[in-house]
């Protein structure tokens, strides 16, 4: 990373892509910009960064180009900040096996078909537990159990983080009520931003804000094997456990991450209705074809406290995840309610494990971290 005074105004794209174009692809002979080598160009106020991404074979090659390319960044009128990340390319994961039956028109997955992790799978330096929390939809708040986890493993005295692994839809910057932007260590590495006694790496904090991360699935893995790199912990203070806030679905960034990092377990999200529990069941599959294990399931928005007796209403239907877990052959690790609290807090960037520790949405999260620490 190189840095210079900041000034008033913002850098030109136009002028960053030409400076980068006098930077010469070892390989082609073009200019960076010529090559398509400059991904993910990001401009925000006076910080300029992109990423390098090429065949792993090649990433020596390409260590002294990375630097060129920064010093070349650096040089361009009102950039003060300059950050070049240099990723590597990995192959494409083979597709499932489907097999057609007729009638009606549809595919069936083979139920043998599995995919595992790859050869050269590994926990970031200094990490200690890895536990992934997933959905098989949006909307059931799986994030806001991400942070309140991740929050309550530090209310317990352990060293958390928090990696926001939703690429298109970074939450985490605003439900940690974090806006710094961060830096990169001596060995390229991103540093986590600290935030209610928790490490917090997000693309959030490096894309312009209000703009859409509007790339392919290649492009968005290696976004997510950058932040996965960040500098989580050192030999002096090693992280005890990071909290992975997946995208909902099944789709590439769930599969580079089970593929490239080991996993301790998944946690599944769902609320209580059926519709929501059938993608929680596409989810929990797709983990187990990759070797990932269930470590248990969590009901959100189980109930709705009654203001004027504190009755459990049940908005969403009852017991609906309690039933999944027993399917799936894993605990259900705690059932939150649908608190205005809790909601507000994730609104406010102040985690209600850390802010309210004694609320009773906060005591699910609480003892959700002593099962699974």
């Amino acid at each position: 990373m190189s840095d210079k005074p900041a000034s008033d105004s913002s850098p030109d794209r136009a002028a960053i892509l030409a400076a980068l174009d006098a930077v010469r692809d070892p390989r082609s002979g073009q200019g960076l910009t010529a090559a398509g080598l400059v991904r993910g160009l990001t401009i925000r106020g006076a910080r300029a960064a992109f990423m390098l991404e090429v065949p792993a074979a090649d990433t020596a090659l390409y260590a002294p180009v990375r630097d060129a390319a920064e010093r070349a960044l650096a040089a361009v009128p009102d950039v003060a900040v300059a950050q070049v990340v240099l990723t590597a390319e990995i192959a494409t994961t083979p597709a499932l096996k489907v097999t057609p039956r007729r009638p009606p028109a549809r595919v069936q997955e083979d139920p043998q078909a599995r995919l595992s992790p790859m050869a050269e799978a590994e926990r970031p330096a200094f990490v200690g537990k890895v536990i992934a929390i997933a959905s098989g939809k949006g909307g059931v708040g799986k994030s806001t159990v991400a942070v309140n986890l991740a929050a309550a493993f530090g209310h317990l005295g352990l060293r958390a983080g928090l990696l926001d692994a939703d690429i298109y839809g970074p939450s985490a910057p605003h439900m940690m009520g974090v806006k710094e932007e961060p830096i990169f260590d001596a060995d390229k590495r991103l540093i986590p931003l600290m935030a209610w006694g928790v490490k917090v790496m997000s693309i959030g904090f490096i894309v312009e804000d209000g703009t859409a991360n509007i790339w392919r699935g290649p492009m968005a893995s290696s976004a997510l094997r950058t932040l996965i790199n960040s500098a989580w912990g050192s030999a002096e203070a090693p992280l005890d456990v990071l909290i992975v806030d997946l995208p909902p679905g099944t789709g590439d960034i769930q599969l580079t991450l089970v593929q490239r990092l080991q996993l301790d377990g998944v946690v599944i999200v769902s609320t209580p209705q059926e519709i929501a529990l059938i993608d929680a069941r596409r989810a929990a599959t797709m983990f187990r074809k990759t070797g990932a294990s269930i470590l248990g399931v969590v009901e959100n928005m189980a109930w709705f406290p009654d203001p004027a007796t504190g009755a459990h209403i049940p908005i969403f239907g009852e017991g609906g995840a309690a039933r999944e877990a027993r399917a799936l052959g894993a605990p259900l690790l705690g059932q939150v309610p649908l608190e205005l609290a809790l909601r507000q807090a994730c609104d406010d960037g102040a985690p209600l494990v850390a802010t309210a520790p004694d609320s009773a949405a906060a005591q699910v999260f609480i003892e959700m971290a002593k099962k699974l620490r």
